[in-house]
Parts: structure tokens; sequence; C-alpha cells
């Protein structure tokens, strides 16, 4: 017995030698600085040093201990035994005294370790066995040194974790913005601002939750394996289920299943979830992404422009404490009245160009030839005018601005409008040049829903076909009578963006899908 647990032992120390010499091999840059880390591992080891803890207690956050005796002036302590624990961040080494910062999720704070007060053994563990990028415990007393700067004077200390390989000194100077999505507990650990953009995003949602519950709204839950695709026009992805032996989609929009809980009785719901759209990547698209959307019974479009305006503004407030951003070189403010346009108003006032339901084939094609749109045969009017509008409207909405009523062609879940049947009780909301929300009026006439999942399913588009697959269940639903009823949905990562003036949708996502 003795024997196997020795042999299993040996074994497992030779697994991490192995280890430790393929480090070597696949960081050659760095294999002379490597070697000496890995060096100070085996002599721990052979010390009996326990490389990895089990638990630490702390009894205080560095952010708190920092305010807590920030009223200390130079040369002054203060009397109590604090225990802290962090990441190594810096050493200064002075002979008999050795100087570094630790970082815990809160701050940082610099450390004071002396021979005099841990000893021989112990300081010599310290200032020539740790290293940058180990996590440690430590016990002490607070001061403040001649310079003025807030210390902990250490009695004790752990190694809590010992960090193998090294840490980047200025992670944020590197080129390579991929690399730091990869490793993004890197960009982390070493660039404060990665994190800060986080903690937006995290207080964001937080306040968007509470928004929407004070107003009687109540979050639930649907299925993101879906059989049918629906409520956007979207590539799936697309997987199996192998007891069943069918295929299943990951879902692009939870707005189908969110309507049968209105239909049901549920008069006011929302959902903060994932969504999949397998399309390409870029600056504003990520295949996975976070949306909210929200129904209330009972209610149409105009309702929903008064609630977003308050509700986003609310975000901002609660996240950033601001209504102001810079984003892509402009100056936006959340503040003024926010601008309303229909579509065909928009294109009028910013494109300069006149048109509608009336104008003739040949001089809306005369029109996109001039602002180089490629025409399709199968289009109609309305997906025409809808080029139109983003060629030439689009990137001028840098205010908070609503353009609404949507060609019915592009619309296929929302109410017909009663003053145009070409057009529908749709808005979409524009910050920066680019679309924040989506909305209308539900469609909930059974019939005409049917009509317009069969005009989806006829088109040569792909995308239109496979989410215009009849949803006979749904179908079923809207027979058995929805309530009149306003839908939205909201880009959360766009929203983010914003908020934090980010560049690209990667730099609010924590882990963006990249390539292996």
């Amino acid at each position: 017995m003795n024997d196997s647990g020795s042999k299993s032992k040996n074994e497992q120390n030779r697994l991490t030698d192995d280890r430790y010499e393929y480090l070597l091999e696949t960081e050659e840059p760095l294999a002379e600085t490597l070697k000496a880390k890995l060096d100070k591992v085996k002599s721990l080891k052979s010390k009996g040093v326990r490389l990895y803890g089990t638990k630490f207690e702390k009894n205080i956050d560095i952010s708190d201990l920092r305010e807590k005796h920030s009223g200390l002036s130079a040369g002054e302590k203060a009397e109590g035994n604090l225990r802290i624990a962090g990441r190594i961040m810096i050493f200064r080494r002075h002979g008999k005294a050795t100087f570094c910062d630790i970082k815990d999720s809160t701050g940082k704070m610099q450390l004071f370790l002396s021979l005099n007060s841990l000893g021989e053994e112990k300081y010599n563990l310290f200032s020539e066995q740790l290293d940058i990028g180990d996590w440690i415990g430590v016990e002490g007393s607070i001061f403040v040194t001649r310079a003025g700067e807030l210390s902990l004077g250490v009695k004790s200390f752990e190694l809590l974790s010992k960090s193998i390989r090294i840490l980047p000194e200025k992670w944020h100077g590197l080129k390579d913005k991929e690399l730091r999505y990869r490793q993004r507990y890197l960009d982390f650990t070493v660039n404060p601002d990665v994190k800060e953009v986080f903690i937006i995003r995290i207080k964001a949602i937080n306040a968007l939750r509470q928004f929407l519950n004070s107003r009687g709204f109540l979050e639930v839950e649907t299925p993101m394996l879906q059989s049918i695709p629906g409520g956007a026009a979207a590539r799936p992805f697309i997987t199996h289920h192998n007891a069943l032996d069918i295929d299943l989609y990951l879902r692009i929009a939870p707005e189908l299943y969110l309507k049968r809980l209105i239909i049901g009785g549920f008069e006011k719901v929302y959902e903060i979830n994932r969504n999949f759209r397998n399309e390409g990547i870029s600056y504003k698209h990520n295949p996975e992404f976070t949306m909210v959307e929200f129904y209330q019974a009972f209610c149409d479009y105009n309702d929903l422009m008064e609630l977003t305006e308050e509700l986003i503004k609310y975000i901002a407030v609660e996240s950033t404490g601001k209504l102001d951003f810079k984003y892509r070189g402009e100056d936006i403010d959340l503040e003024p009245g926010w601008q309303k346009f229909t579509m065909l108003e928009s294109i009028e006032y910013y494109g300069k160009i006149k048109i509608d339901f009336s104008t003739k084939t040949a001089e809306l094609e005369k029109i996109c030839k001039d602002l180089d749109i490629e025409v399709s045969k199968e289009w109609g009017t309305g997906k025409i005018i809808n080029e139109v509008f983003e060629a030439v409207v689009e990137a001028k909405l840098i205010q908070p601005t609503f353009i609404k009523d949507y060609p019915i062609e592009i619309s296929p879940l929302a109410k017909r409008h009663p003053d145009n049947e070409n057009l529908t009780e749709r808005f979409e909301l524009f910050i920066g040049g680019e679309e924040m929300a989506n909305a209308f009026s539900e469609l909930i006439d059974p019939r005409d829903q049917l009509e317009r999942f069969k005009n989806q399913a006829k088109s040569s588009d792909e995308e239109e076909r496979i989410t215009g697959k009849i949803d006979i269940d749904f179908l079923k639903a809207l027979e058995y009578g929805m309530p009149p009823t306003g839908g939205e949905g909201i880009g959360i990562d766009r929203l983010i963006m914003l908020l934090t003036g980010s560049d690209s949708i990667r730099d609010v996502i924590l882990f963006p899908l990249l390539r292996p």
C-alpha cells in the first residue's frame, strides 16, 4: 500500500518536472528568467514549503484598510492586527529590508518586511524565494513611512499560490490586442482600466434589473435550445439532440417564448441572457451576445419610447454617475429630449431624398445606383427604403434618436400601422450612429402572422427562410388571444460600449470568441 502511494507521488513529481521543462521549451525568449523562477520552485519544495495553500482568513480588504487609516501622518502607527491577502506586483529589496506591493480585488498596499521582525529564515524565504505574481497572505500592523506611504509592517506571511510564469510588465503597451483578449486574466492583473469597464458593466446590468423590477416586470428564463429559431432574421447555430434524434438551434432571440408568457397572463416580463448568431465577427458583432428583451401588455411602441429613454438614463447614472460620454470621437449627451423621426422623414432630413411607397421603381433604382446600393430583384419598396436609410441616415444619428414606422416588409413580427398598411408600429433607437434598441407594437393577429411567416419562408435569403419556418405552436398560442403588447430588445454589449467609450465589442465581453 505504501509502495503504491510512493510510486504515485513520484509519478506526480515527474509529471510536474516534465511540465517545467515544457515551459522552458515553449517560452524560449524568457528561458533564463523562467529557469530562475523554476529553480526557486524546486528550492521551496526541497525545504518542504507548500506551494499551493488551502485558505487564508482575511479580516479586511485593502481599500477598506486604506480608507480606515487615511488620516495617519508620516511616521505614525496604528494599533491592531490586520490580515490581508493578494498578488505580489512589485519587489524592492534593500538588504535587511524588503518593500513590496500586493494587490487584491479592491486596491493595492505596500508591505514592509524586515529581518528583525521576521527572523533570518522567514525573511530570506520571502526576499529570495518569492516573486512578482505570487499570491500571499500577510499579518501585521499599519504605519506610514517617512515618505508618507501607508504601509503594512509584516509580522508573518503565508505563500498561498506560487506563480510559475512571468507577468508582463507593461501589458497595456502590447500591440497584439488579441493576446489580451485570449489571456484576459493577465489583462485584469496588470491593467486596472480594463477591470473598471467590467465593473461598469456589472453595475449597468444591476441597474437594468432594478429599473424593470421597480416597474413591476418579472424576470424569467426561456429556452436556449429551440426546435424552430425565431424572433429575428439571423443564421443560427445548429446542434443535435442524440436521445430525441432531432436537430435543435441555439436561440437567436427569446421573443416568441416571451410572447407566450404574455398570452398566458404574465403582463410584464423580461429576460437578460445570451443570444447566438452564426454570423461574422466585427467591432460590434460577436457570435454570442447579451440582450435584454421585455414585453408589456396593454401598451404600444409610443409607451416604450418613453420607457426606453428613462431606462437608459437611469442605467447611465447608476453605473457611471453621468449622462455625457465620449464615443468614437463624438460627444454624446443623454440629457436633452431625444429626437424622433419616421424612417421616411429621416431620409428626407438627413439625406435630402424624398421617397415613399408611391415612388416609382425606376426612380428608386436610380437613387440606389447613385448610392452604390445593389438592388436585388426580390426586394420590394420597403426593403429598398430601408437600404437607403442605412446608407444616408444611420451613421449621422449621433445623439439619441428614435427612428419609427418601419416598412412591413422588414418587420415580420410588428403590428401593421393603422395609417399606412405598408408600415409597422416599430422603432429603433440609435446613439453614436449605431442601433441600440429595437421595439414594436406586437403583431397579435394570428392570420396576419401566418401570412408574414409564409412570405419569409418563400424568400431566397437563407436567413429569412430559416427564421421564417412556421412555428405552429406559436400560431396556436396567438389563436387563444394575445392582448395588445409592446416588446423591445436592447443590446447590452453595445450599450456598455457607449457607457465606457469602448471601440470594440470584444472590450466589453469578458471572454470574446476568437479563432483558435
